[in-house]
């Protein structure tokens, strides 16, 4: 199955839907992104902005969610920022707290109030 991402008029996910694989191949049985977005503009519209995405996170970075922004810069979706201080790190594809996460092998879960980790009893 293959899956496609609809994107508002500033990248954001509008939804994801699942398109059959026989449905996004050419005369010659291979698999077309661009096959697939025409499928979606017949089914929802024409008018309508598709990209591809990969549920194992084997293209564009991560697998999108309604909320996650397209990156066409970079070619990637991000994740909606969990927190107004966070910065993206487009190598990691992860966004990053402005203290390091503890690497002790606990639990901890982010302070919003006093910018720390707590560790997690």
């Amino acid at each position: 199955m293959a899956h496609f991402a609809e994107l508002d008029s500033n990248n954001i996910v509008l939804r994801v839907i699942v398109v059959s694989n026989d449905d996004i191949k050419d005369s010659d049985g291979n698999e077309s992104e661009a096959l697939g977005i025409a499928f979606c503009k017949n089914l929802i519209g024409s008018d309508t902005n598709w990209v591809q995405t990969s549920y194992n996170s084997n293209m564009r970075g991560v697998y999108a969610g309604v909320g996650y922004t397209y990156d066409s810069e970079f070619n990637i979706f991000i994740s909606p920022q969990p927190h107004e201080n966070w910065t993206y790190n487009r190598s990691t594809k992860k966004w990053e707290a402005p203290v390091a996460y503890p690497n002790d092998g606990k639990l901890y879960t982010w302070d919003r109030d006093n910018q720390r980790w707590n560790e997690v009893s």
